[in-house]
């Protein structure tokens, strides 16, 4: 039977796994309970179910942090840690009323979803690439999750800035999905652009961003293909020594 700290902070147990997942669930749906109340005519109805959605996720994600508080070694190291101040930021808003809307953060709470995943294992050049990824796979799973979550959050910052200047192009989160899409990718078509100051100022951040990004998983994919023909090298040098 495992302990109330083994169900919250490993996942090395069933009890553990399905507490992670439950939780990753509700992460998602409050992300997207959260991108929904962007939209705009919107029927009371739905606002009224929305806002109770998202009380029934703040209620959860109070309960998770209270565990995690309770079950840490050391209950400072947890709430000064990343994790523990997202986990509090998340929902320290919805209590204290600022009127500073900090939901959007929640997507980098998907990170520990990380420790459930379990890559399977894997001609020459496959089969070199394929020690590649193995080499490499926790960065390639953490470079496309940091991705899609730099996505989200670009498009949460252009939403906040640019609603208001062009509801019609900015009008929710999913319609400023383009606009991240295209500007974390450095592609920059050019048919959506920001107009505000605070805009244009944000733009140029995740433009930094997003170069940063793009080079580093560069820089991965190529070590890791360096290191996989090292290791092939390595391994028909001992085989032909054999041989001898």
């Amino acid at each position: 039977m495992p302990t109330l700290k083994e169900v919250v902070e490993s996942t090395d147990t069933q009890a553990g796994k399905f507490f992670d997942t439950c939780i990753q669930m509700m992460i998602v749906f409050s992300l997207i309970t959260f991108s929904i109340e962007t939209i705009h005519d919107l029927s009371q109805e739905t606002r009224q179910w929305l806002y109770r959605c998202e009380i029934a996720s703040v209620i959860v994600f109070t309960g998770e942090y209270l565990l995690r508080v309770f079950v840490a070694t050391k209950k400072s190291r947890y709430m000064l840690s990343f994790f523990g101040i997202i986990d509090l930021a998340a929902i320290l808003p919805f209590y204290i009323g600022t009127g500073i809307d900090l939901r959007s953060i929640r997507a980098f709470r998907m990170i520990r979803l990380f420790r459930l995943f379990k890559l399977a294992r894997y001609s020459a050049a496959v089969r070199r690439f394929k020690t590649a990824l193995n080499l490499a796979k926790e960065e390639v799973i953490l470079f496309f999750s940091m991705t899609a979550i730099l996505i989200y959050l670009a498009s949460f910052g252009i939403y906040h800035f640019e609603s208001q200047a062009q509801p019609e192009i900015f009008g929710s989160v999913f319609h400023a999905m383009w606009w991240a899409v295209a500007t974390m990718t450095t592609v920059g078509y050019g048919d959506v652009f920001p107009i505000t100051v605070g805009g244009k100022i944000f733009t140029a951040v995740m433009l930094f961003i997003s170069l940063g990004v793009i080079s580093s998983a560069t820089g991965i994919v190529a070590s890791a293909l360096t290191r996989a023909r090292e290791l092939e090298n390595q391994k028909a040098d001992d085989l032909k020594g054999c041989e001898d």
